[in-house]
């Protein structure tokens, strides 16, 4: 079991690479969804994370209700914390808000998508099909880049933009 939460720890700390110079960005209504990427799982791990920028141009508040992927037997939204040195990870249960007219960013050290059970792990260069649900928006088609296996440190980033708490 402590070999898996090192190893968890390990896959969602990783953090995203750079934005490459393609980046994706897809709207639906008014979510605009950009530059989502995951990392190169190493053998043997059956989770992965993925990480995105979500702004709200809107003027009433979006939440993220659901993420599926084929890739992946389930995938959730988790909220990841690092309290007097006890890295804690915990499930968004009931959606994540994303606030009217902000940008919630998705990173290591902060909320991610944490893919579960994955069948295939995901490899460097390729994409990894996913559809995220939002309560007004509706589904979203993405595909998360994936880049290197190899561990980035943090940037600081708390994966909150001047947000409030999942509701």
């Amino acid at each position: 079991m402590k070999k898996f939460k090192v190893l968890l720890a390990s896959l969602v700390l990783a953090g995203p690479f750079g934005a490459p110079a393609d980046a994706q960005i897809v709207t639906a209504g008014d979510i605009e969804i950009s530059n989502p990427q995951a990392r190169a799982m190493v053998p043997g791990a059956k989770v992965g994370g993925g990480y995105l920028s979500i702004t709200n141009k809107g003027n009433a508040d979006d939440k993220l209700v659901g993420i599926t992927s084929t890739r992946a037997k389930s995938s959730e939204i988790h909220q990841m914390n690092v309290d007097n040195g006890v890295m804690t990870m915990r499930l968004v249960a009931g959606g994540l808000v994303i606030p009217a007219g902000q940008t919630v960013e998705l990173t290591p050290g902060g909320y991610h998508v944490m893919f579960k059970d994955v069948t295939e792990p995901f490899k460097q260069g390729e994409t990894v099909r996913a559809t995220l649900t939002f309560e007004k928006a509706g589904q979203v088609a993405v595909e998360f880049a994936v880049g290197g296996a190899s561990a980035m440190k943090m940037d600081g980033h708390s994966g909150m933009s001047g947000m409030s708490k999942p509701q």
